[in-house]
C-alpha cells in the first residue's frame, strides 16, 4: 500500500489520528489541510481579550512587538483569522480590532511525530509543545513545555485551548487561557466565529 504524503494531512490530523473522526463534523474544515490556492477565513467577536493584571503588561508589551500577545483587557473585540497550509504546516494570522488599534497574532503549527509544535510570533522563537485530545466532539490542547529559541522556559504559564462547535449558536467557539502555577490565570481570550474555506 503506498504511503500517504504527510503534507496532504494537517498537523492536527496527524496528531490525533483516528480520533479526528470524533470531532464535531463542523470542525473538520478548520482542522484539515487546506488545498493550495485556498484559504480558511473566519470572522467573529471575542467576549474578552487579555488580562486585567496590569503588572503583567510590561512582559506582554515585549511579546506584542513579536506579534504574540498584547497588553490589553478588552471586551467585545471583533477579530478575523486566516489559515493556510504549507508543506504539512498550518500558518494562522489572527487580527484583533482593539480599541487602541489593530493588533496581529501569528503562529505556525507543525507535528514532529509525537506532538504538536506551535511556533508563535515573528520568527517563531517562542515554541509551545502541545498535547491534543478529542472530548465530546471538541478539540482540547494543553502545553507540556515552552521554549524560547533553544532555552526551555521553566514555570512558563500553561496554555489551554478548546475549540468546539456550538449547536445552539450555530457557530464555532474558541477559548484560550494561560495559567500560571503561582499567579493563576494571566491571559485569555474566548469567543464565537464563523469559518469557511474559499479561493485566495
Amino acid at each position: 500500500m503506498p504511503e500517504i504524503d504527510a503534507t496532504a494531512r494537517s498537523p492536527w490530523q496527524r496528531a490525533i489520528g483516528d480520533d479526528f473522526d470524533r470531532l464535531h463534523p463542523r470542525l473538520h474544515a478548520y482542522f484539515s489541510a487546506i488545498d493550495p490556492g485556498r484559504v480558511g477565513r473566519g470572522e467573529g467577536t471575542f467576549d474578552r481579550v487579555g488580562t486585567p493584571r496590569r503588572w503583567f503588561w510590561p512582559a506582554l508589551a515585549v511579546l506584542q512587538r513579536r506579534r504574540i500577545l498584547f497588553p490589553v483587557w478588552e471586551q467585545d473585540v471583533p477579530f478575523t483569522i486566516e489559515n493556510r497550509s504549507d508543506a504539512g504546516a498550518l500558518r494562522a494570522v489572527r487580527t484583533f480590532h482593539l480599541h487602541g488599534g489593530v493588533r496581529v497574532m501569528v503562529d505556525i503549527v507543525t507535528f514532529d511525530g509525537s506532538a504538536l509544535i506551535d511556533r508563535l510570533g515573528d520568527g517563531g522563537r517562542l515554541r509551545a509543545r502541545l498535547a491534543a485530545e478529542v472530548v465530546d466532539g471538541e478539540l482540547r490542547l494543553v502545553s507540556t513545555s515552552t521554549h524560547w529559541g533553544r532555552m526551555r522556559i521553566p514555570f512558563a504559564p500553561r496554555v489551554r485551548l478548546a475549540e468546539r462547535f456550538d449547536e445552539a449558536a450555530g457557530r464555532q467557539h474558541v477559548a484560550l487561557t494561560l495559567e500560571s502555577p503561582v499567579f493563576g490565570r494571566v491571559y485569555e481570550y474566548s469567543g464565537f466565529f464563523d469559518y469557511r474555506i474559499e479561493a485566495e
